[in-house]
């Protein structure tokens, strides 16, 4: 009996939080994870990389800047990345949009919303066909859901996320990978505010089913971390 191959996973935006938890989850159930942070040392992912008997690799990434994403390319240059998720978002202000400043709107845009499409641009042809991209998303991207405003530019990266990947999967409509949009629900992280009723231990083994368990359905799909579906 031989042993199953190993699936590896490559995981953006590790460097702590919801990131970090879903590399640790995935290095627990047995797979070879390479998580990403922003910087060379010191984070929470680099401890945990010390502890997990090689199991957790950690690269440089930063999701704001295409020039690292492809320096990230050329590093795991021929691996096969079963699983690329897409993890890391930064909030805006309770402003309305009508008083949203250019540096805001840019920097939160270029970091929900086109970091993660450079990252798939620079990554995708090392996930083969039975493969996932799942990239984080939020219900505040849901347009049919937004009945009361608030945060609107953090809602408005997210739609425009949504809307960048549903024109991806139209373009690749041939394509068989399983593509994922997910909403992990109100956690309790530095994003989500210490108010946020879901804790990151809740979450994220319920976040981590759900992902695996897309595998194989292809198309693109926007889910709950419980897997149902969300309007879009």
């Amino acid at each position: 009996m031989t042993d199953a191959p190993q699936l590896t996973a490559l995981v953006l935006g590790a460097s702590r939080s919801i990131g970090l938890a879903i590399v640790e989850q995935l290095a627990d159930r047995g797979w070879q994870v390479v998580g990403t942070a922003r910087h060379g040392s010191g984070s929470d992912l680099h401890a945990a990389a010390d502890r997990s008997s090689g199991r957790i690799e950690v690269e440089r990434a930063d999701l704001t800047e295409q020039q690292s994403l492809l320096d990230l390319r050329s590093r795991v240059d021929g691996r096969t990345i079963d699983l690329l998720w897409i993890n890391g978002a930064i909030p805006s202000t309770d402003a309305p949009g009508l008083d949203a400043t250019v540096e805001e709107f840019t920097q939160v845009m270029l970091t929900n919303a086109l970091g993660p499409m450079h990252a798939i641009a620079a990554l995708q042809d090392l996930v083969p066909p039975s493969g996932t991209i799942a990239v984080m998303s939020s219900t505040q991207g849901s347009i049919t859901l937004n009945t009361r405003g608030g945060y609107d530019v953090y809602r408005a990266s997210k739609s425009a996320l949504n809307q960048l990947m549903r024109s991806h999967a139209a373009r690749a409509a041939d394509d068989p990978r399983t593509l994922l949009l997910m909403n992990p629900g109100h956690v309790r992280t530095g994003l989500g505010g210490p108010g946020a009723q879901l804790t990151i231990e809740e979450v994220v083994p319920v976040l981590v089913d759900t992902v695996l368990a897309q595998e194989g359905h292809g198309g693109l799909r926007f889910l709950q971390r419980t897997g149902e579906e969300i309007p879009w």
